[in-house]
């Protein structure tokens, strides 16, 4: 017997004699937090044990196998943070206590980690200190794993390019069908947690972006009121619409993480009435919670997709049964009137935000939006093979933020968006959210031609723009299949309403139990592609 053969022969004994093992790392991989608290406290499970089994899955099916490319690196102090984490396992912890999480790259750690945002132009140095989030989650006993890819700059470099793209970590796949888009620009959180690479992870929205990859990899993602969760130490598009959120599996889980992040931040001044409202998110977890709910029906954001409007009409009736009431349809104001003021504040902030968070970098080549375009050109075969940069090129050619441009176009993208937009529905109706299909099934990937979402009415931006441009919160939820690949719907409301949609999307969610895991199909209707040993 040759050397391989002996070699592969004793491997595969050893999987047969670990099969109940590995049928419980499995299970581990897919756990609710809840779940795997509750193991580590009766010493079924550690935090080190997990934390490795995390790590074991990144290397068979993120970075070999399928081959996601949803993780663009694991933290090298994951395994001692976690046994430190062990070795107080007698004291009184919160939930997120051992639980590994994932953060997507432009969350800064100050740790041996890297902060690129998907750019090669900040690879040189890792980040000074932790962004509040990372901060809040260590505080939390979170163990934080490694750093998801993303949409390069957050998707905020080209208006043609293909979603979960980077220079840093290549393109992120579906987990779903792999030849399909995650969306983006949370892409690596969403297709991670999706695929059992982490528990939770961190995602982040200027507009859609946790809400599309969280809809299109089948899990919940949470788009938080600005304000509520610090930006602090987060690489930023604009200070009028950027949040980070939670992504998870289910409801519950990302409620208990989003308990972990919010609150005030002396860092970010937009959160100086966040300790009013942040709370503990897994208070509002009623399997009740859509009952006398009133909930309208934005029928102007639909129609754009069959499945996600079979979908949607499947998920009102769902709705209906457990006591819901519907109110279909719900104008919402002045959705045609969004775009344009919010593409000049979004190209104003940019260079005034990026300019200041790479005030905070040292140790980098580039220190200015400027630097950022002159490094691109100067390294386009590994920065720009694909679509160029556009929007860094247009928002370099704005002025000040004391531009009157800028002014009146910042006062009436949030005027038309809350009091003119989603307050003014909700009041029409005496409602408690608003409801839409949270785009259609994962389109194909397509680095040629860009994203392929499809669109109805090009004068609307997409279902997730009135609470991004208004600063409202939103949360999309599992809630049917189209042809072996996940649809969301999408609940949001007013300003500081996270109880009242957490407690709707977990009442919807207990009835319909949508989520499955993913099969690493090639294709839709193809096979599964195995895990790497």
């Amino acid at each position: 017997m040759t050397h391989r053969l002996f070699t592969r022969s004793l491997l595969a004994a050893t999987l047969l004699a670990s099969a109940p093992l590995c049928a419980r790392q499995h299970d581990d991989a897919y756990a609710s937090v809840a779940r795997l608290r509750q193991r580590m406290d009766d010493g079924t499970l550690s935090s080190q044990a997990l934390t490795q089994q995390f790590l074991a899955r990144i290397r068979r099916i993120d970075q070999s196998g399928p081959a996601l490319h949803a993780v663009l690196e694991t933290n090298p102090d994951a395994l001692e943070i976690a046994a430190a984490l062990d070795a107080r396992r007698g004291e009184t912890h919160g939930l997120l206590y051992g639980i590994p999480v994932l953060l997507k790259d432009n969350i800064d750690t100050g740790d041996r980690e890297q902060t690129t945002a998907g750019s090669l132009a900040l690879t040189a140095a890792p980040a000074p200190r932790d962004a509040t989030v990372a901060a809040r989650l260590r505080a939390a006993g979170a163990v934080i794993l490694g750093k998801t890819n993303l949409s390069e700059w957050a998707n905020f470099r080209s208006s043609h390019a293909s979603s979960g793209w980077s220079g840093a970590g290549g393109q992120t796949k579906n987990p779903y069908a792999l030849d399909r888009n995650p969306c983006g620009s949370s892409a690596g959180s969403a297709a991670a947690v999706a695929a059992g690479l982490a528990t939770v992870a961190i995602g982040t929205e200027t507009d859609g972006s946790i809400i599309c990859p969280a809809s299109m990899n089948g899990i919940v993602g949470i788009k938080p009121t600005l304000g509520l969760v610090s930006r602090a130490g987060i690489v930023p598009i604009s200070h009028n619409q950027d949040t980070a959120g939670p992504m998870a599996r289910d409801v519950a889980d990302a409620a208990a993480l989003l308990t972990a992040i919010a609150g005030s931040d002396p860092r970010d001044p937009s959160t100086a009435n966040a300790d009013r409202h942040a709370t503990d998110y897994t208070k509002f977890l009623d399997p009740d919670g859509l009952k006398g709910k009133r909930v309208g029906v934005v029928r102007e954001l639909a129609g754009n997709e069959p499945n996600a409007d079979r979908v949607l009409d499947a998920a009102i009736a769902t709705m209906k049964a457990q006591g819901a009431i519907i109110v279909d349809p719900v104008q919402l104001p002045h959705l045609k009137e969004l775009g344009d003021p919010e593409m000049t504040v979004m190209l104003y902030d940019f260079k005034h935000d990026i300019n200041a968070y790479l005030a905070t970098r040292s140790g980098l080549a580039v220190h200015t939006l400027a630097d950022l375009i002159a490094f691109d050109k100067a390294h386009a075969a590994q920065e720009m093979p694909w679509f160029g940069q556009e929007l860094f090129e247009q928002a370099e050619a704005k002025g000040p933020l004391t531009d009157k441009a800028y002014l009146d176009a910042r006062a009436k993208a949030k005027r038309l968006a809350g009091p003119k937009g989603i307050d003014a529905a909700l009041k029409s109706q005496h409602l408690d959210a608003l409801l839409a299909p949270s785009w259609g099934p994962a389109f194909m990937t397509d680095p040629v031609l860009g994203d392929h979402i499809v669109s109805g009415d090009p004068t609307i931006g997409g279902v997730s723009q009135p609470a991004a441009v208004a600063g409202y919160p939103s949360i999309t939820v599992p809630a049917g299949w189209a042809h072996g690949l996940p649809v969301g719907i999408v609940f949001f409301g007013a300003r500081w309403s996270e109880p009242t949609l957490i407690s709707i999307a977990y009442g919807f969610e207990q009835h319909t139990h949508a989520w499955q895991p993913p099969r690493f199909l090639d294709t839709v209707g193809g096979q599964p592609v195995s895990p790497g040993h």
